[in-house]
Parts: structure tokens; sequence; C-alpha cells
């Protein structure tokens, strides 16, 4: 008794046992409040601090496989902070530049993180991830439709932005979510499948009823390659009709959903009006395309660039794009160093997917959600995204586990925990 009141915990129960439980629970917390986005600043930044600090205490590393994230980052931040020099007078710049500082930090934090208890953490933090998105999504249908009297919290602009300020970053937020209960539902992973396929369409709707044409275009992208890479992945000729028959009725019920959508009067003026390649606001010597143009030869002459979102006051716009972005916050080696790290990144989520291991089944999930955002960073700026950095964590974190195992498989290796 008195062993037990010393240690402050219920007889057996380690101190340890219940700091570690305290840790997994606000660890979670920490990734479910990545979809609230009203504002600049979310719950999902008030938890970040302490979560980060618990389990730097509880023992996290930084693993070899993950120091090429950490050089990256560190060279890219150290171009902007180099280019944002001239304009330490000015507010926005320097909050920005110490926003992108944390967000790294995060990213550095979750690549140590899910370096170590693999599988576990992985599926912790993508449970977590996912009801998120469903509770978003779910938000964002019932603002779109109207059925409830706060509709303008979950709807802008006529389309649904569920808890985000924009609906593009809502649209293509859920897309992780979509492939994790996807991923379960065809490899068998889900132990409540029926619970599985609602919140796939729910999700499916949230994506559908924000009318980004990057989130349809990245998803459908992103689903190709995760059911690729899993059908290819696996030797199960049972496995493998499995996924075939799953992705038709996946296909099927999706489009189903879909149409019963466009049957609503307004939903189906919003689609044929965002359908369309480009949009007015793309168009023309000031619109997004003509920005672009008249910038990059600018940048050519400014190899400093225009400092940390300058480009906004010569334009009046953001330039959409994070590669020419990242020319333009951080000069030429800004520009440089971010191509660089979408291209070192690519090779370690594909090599993820090739080589068997048994971290696949997650970089199947993982990989394909983070290259949909590489892409999108063609025609929008993911630089500000929160989980982009947990995604670009994830994956590194998935290379280090690997490289840590040493090419070792045991039964079951490739898959899921729940799985085996």
């Amino acid at each position: 008794m008195a062993h037990s009141a010393a240690a402050g915990t219920a007889p057996g129960i380690p101190l340890i046992v219940v700091v570690e439980g305290l840790a997994k629970a606000l660890f979670a917390a920490f990734i479910f409040f990545a979809c609230f986005a009203f504002s600049e600043t979310s719950p999902y930044d008030a938890v970040a601090i302490p979560t980060i600090l618990l389990w730097l205490c509880l023992g996290v590393r930084l693993h070899r496989g993950a120091l090429p994230l950490l050089g990256l980052l560190l060279l890219y931040l150290a171009a902007i902070v180099t280019a944002l020099l001239p304009y330490l007078n000015e507010d926005f710049p320097v909050t920005w530049t110490v926003q992108l500082i944390y967000l790294s930090i995060t990213c550095i934090f979750f690549a140590m993180f899910f370096a170590d208890d693999t599988q576990a953490r992985m599926e912790l933090a993508l449970k977590a991830y996912t009801a998120s998105c469903v509770f978003s999504a779910a938000l964002g249908i019932v603002g779109y439709l109207q059925w409830l009297g706060i509709e303008d919290l979950f709807y802008k602009y006529d389309r649904a932005s569920g808890t985000f300020q924009d609906p593009n970053v809502f649209g293509s937020f859920l897309t992780l979510g979509a492939l994790y209960l996807m991923h379960g539902l065809l490899t068998g992973a889900a132990r409540r499948p029926l619970a599985s396929l609602l919140g796939l369409l729910i999700i499916v709707a949230g994506i559908f009823l924000s009318f980004s044409r990057g989130s349809w275009g990245g998803s459908a992208v992103a689903v190709l390659l995760m059911v690729g890479s899993v059908y290819a992945g696996s030797t199960s000729v049972r496995l493998r009709r499995r996924i075939v028959l799953l992705t038709l009725a996946t296909i099927v019920l999706g489009t189903v959903a879909v149409i019963g959508l466009l049957s609503v009067d307004h939903v189906h003026k919003m689609f044929e009006t965002r359908a369309s390649l480009t949009q007015d606001y793309d168009e023309g010597e000031t619109g997004r395309f003509g920005n672009q143009i008249r910038g990059l030869a600018m940048l050519l002459e400014r190899p400093f660039g225009m400092g940390p979102m300058h480009w906004r006051l010569v334009f009046g716009l953001e330039p959409h794009n994070s590669y020419i972005g990242s020319f333009a916050n951080g000069g030429w080696l800004g520009g440089a160093v971010f191509i660089g790290l979408v291209l070192t990144t690519s090779v370690v989520g594909f090599r993820l997917l090739v080589r068997p291991s048994p971290y696949r089944a997650h970089a199947q999930i993982v990989w394909p959600a983070l290259l949909m955002f590489f892409l999108q960073a063609f025609q929008i700026d993911i630089e500000k995204w929160r989980h982009v950095y947990m995604m670009l964590g994830m994956v590194w974190a998935l290379e280090a586990a690997r490289l840590r195992a040493g090419g070792r498989l045991v039964p079951g290796a490739g898959r899921r925990p729940s799985e085996t």
C-alpha cells in the first residue's frame, strides 16, 4: 500500500505505464485536432508543444534514416531566414517564417516518433486522423446541404469546407483518411468493415462537395497508386481477386453517391462550374498563370528571391504554386532545396512501396497521400499545411524503420497489425 501511494498509481501499475498511456492519449488528440483550421492557430498548435516535450522526455530518437530530412529542412530554413533579413521590420514575413520553423520542428518530431514502435504508432495516428476526417467531412456535408442554422461555419464560397477556412485544404485533408479506410477494406484489415465503408462514403462525399479540382484529381491519383501497389505487392491470388472486386464495388458505390448528390440542383450547378480545367481567376495577364509567368522572369534576376510572403505584395495574390513560391520566399537556394526535398522524398516513398518490409502496408497508405500534395503544389501553396508535415515525417520515419530492420522479414511482413 505504501509503495502504491508513493508511486501515485493504482496497485500493480507502474508510473511509467500511466505516463505512456497519457502520452499516447495526448498524441491521439494532437493528430485529431489537425482538422481544426478555422484560423491561423488551432487546438492542434496548443497540444503540439506539450505532446512533443512529453515524448522527448520518454526518449524518442532521431535515427540515421531520417538525417537527410533534417539536413534538407535546416538548409531550406536557412535560405528562408537569409531572404528574410532585409525585412525583419515587417511583422507578417517574420510571423510566417516563425510558423514555418515550428512546422518543420513538428515534421522532425514525427520522423523521430514513428521510427520506433512503428506499427503501433502508425495505427494510432492513422486511426485518430481518419476519425478527424470523418468528423470534418460530416460537418462539411451538413453545412453544404444546409441542414442546420450554422452552415456558414462549414460552408465557404458555395462549397463544403468542414472545419477549414479553405475548401481546397478541406478536400485534400480528407484523402489520407479515405486511403486508410480503403486499404483496410481491400486487405481485410478492417475489423468493422461496415463502419469503415460508411466512413469512407462520408469522406468521399466531403471530397466531392469541396469542389476542389486539385483534391479530385489528387485523390484519384493517390487511390490508383495505393490500389496498384497493394495489388502488385500481393502474392495471393485470393487477395488480388478481393482487391479487384472491392475496388469495383467501391467505384460503383461512389458513383451512385455522386449521382445522388448531383440530383440536388445547386450541387449540379456548382459541379458544372468547377469541372472546367480553368477558372476566371486563372486566366489573363493578371490571373494566376499570368502572374507566375511574369514572376518567373523576375526571379531569374533575384538570387535571394523577393523575401518571405512578398510575392503577394507584388502581384496582389499568392503564387498558387509552392515550387515557384519556394524560389520567391527563399531565393535560388530555397527553391533548389525545396525541389530536392520533394525529389528525395519521392525516391524514398516509391522505394518503400517496391521493397518488401514490415512497413510497406503503411507506406501504401501514407506515401500516395503525400505524393498527392507534391502534385497539388503545382497549383496551390502547401507549405503551411500542418498535415503535410506530418505525412512528410511519417514517410521518412518508415524509411528509418526499414533501414533499422535491415531487410529482415517476419511472418505477415508488409501487413498492418490487425491483419495478422
